[in-house]
């Protein structure tokens, strides 16, 4: 069930004094305080349409129904505004800064800055390894990289020595770590009994979806142009995967996973030119992170330790990070319906053009 963001019900306050003049009629009113303000950074526009498309409305909506100020910027993939983004948060004296770190090094700067001005930080999404943030916001990883693991094998049946190319996210990023390592739970047991065949497992830097089709189409050519299933670590790299395909007269014939269920991947998989995406509901996450740093920006630490119930391992500075850890969905194509009717996409978002018949077939056109 999904946790709503509560605020807290306003009072109005009548402040009743003595008068000093006796001509002065009205009481006079007291003069409200400043809002306390979140500062949130996100972490680009390109590599997932969901920061600015989901991410930044859910937040907003949620900290100015609870009478908090949002001051929501975006970094644009770059670590010098990144940083530059954060200053200013800190500048103005934040009550809690919420980062999604575009590394683990530009993460710790910004982490040391704000602890020596006393601002708690809370990771979002992704977690700074040996970092020094209070909390951690975020869906848990393994499982994501297990449920793609699950999705093309359910797509590949049952065909002995099948060949994977395993297209995975920024090494930078600790949850395309722990996709990884999810996805090699079901995986490496079959290829070590040749059931599977790895043709390459390979990590694409800032999770760049042309640099993605580049190192793909490398790797497929100097195999012959032979591949069976590809493990694409989200929806961006899973299309510059199909569009690879696609000129090898391959797309839909060949399994391709994916995550995010974006409108394009779920529009891919729809189409039969990728085989799954994994929900991860970023109203749900977007609404845990707001819920905690709401407690954090009212002192409610005791409250804010009652909503991070869960951990997360940080290998690095070996430490324990007070986490909220959401779950996620595998998405395929007779399930797509289902968060059109939970209300997460609209269908005339995914069905327009040659998506029409396909979608009355699985009867999403009527919600």
């Amino acid at each position: 069930m999904r946790r709503r963001v509560m605020a807290a019900s306003a009072c109005a306050l009548l402040l009743l004094s003595g008068c000093g003049d006796a001509g002065q009629s009205e009481p006079s009113l007291p003069t409200r305080g400043p809002k306390p303000v979140v500062g949130v950074i996100l972490p680009d526009r390109t590599t997932s349409a969901r920061w600015e498309e989901q991410d930044r409305p859910l937040l907003a909506q949620a900290f100015n129904y609870a009478d908090i100020e949002p001051f929501i910027e975006n970094a644009e993939g770059d670590e010098a505004k990144f940083a530059q983004i954060a200053d200013e948060m800190i500048r103005r004296q934040v009550k809690v800064l919420m980062i999604t770190p575009l590394s683990a090094a530009g993460g710790l700067a910004v982490q040391k800055k704000a602890k020596a001005a006393n601002i708690p930080v809370i990771d979002y999404d992704r977690v700074t390894l040996g970092g020094q943030a209070e909390y951690h916001v975020g869906f848990d990883s393994v499982n994501v990289g297990q449920l793609q693991a699950d999705g093309l094998l359910g797509c590949l049946g049952d065909k002995p020595g099948a060949q994977i190319i395993e297209i995975e996210g920024a090494p930078t990023d600790h949850n395309a770590t722990l996709f990884t390592q999810g996805q090699k739970s079901r995986l490496s047991s079959k290829y070590d009994s040749g059931a599977l065949k790895l043709v390459k497992s390979q990590p694409v830097e800032d999770w760049d979806n042309v640099l993605g089709g580049q190192l793909f189409e490398e790797i497929l050519n100097g195999n012959g142009g032979k591949v069976d299933g590809v493990v694409a670590a989200n929806d961006g790299l899973a299309g510059a995967v199909i569009e690879v395909l696609k000129k090898k007269g391959l797309a839909g014939k060949v399994p391709v996973t994916g995550q995010d269920a974006t409108v394009d991947g779920l529009r891919a998989v729809l189409r039969g030119d990728q085989c799954v995406t994994v929900y991860k509901p970023v109203r749900d996450e977007a609404e845990a992170a707001a819920r905690l740093a709401i407690a954090v920006a009212r002192g409610d630490l005791a409250g804010a330790d009652d909503l991070a119930t869960g951990n997360l391992r940080d290998p690095v500075s070996r430490r324990d990070v007070k986490s909220v850890l959401l779950g996620a969905t595998l998405i395929k194509r007779d399930t797509v319906r289902a968060l059109v009717t939970e209300g997460v996409i609209k269908p005339q978002e995914l069905c327009a053009g040659d998506l029409q018949a396909v979608c009355a077939q699985q009867d999403i056109l009527g919600g």
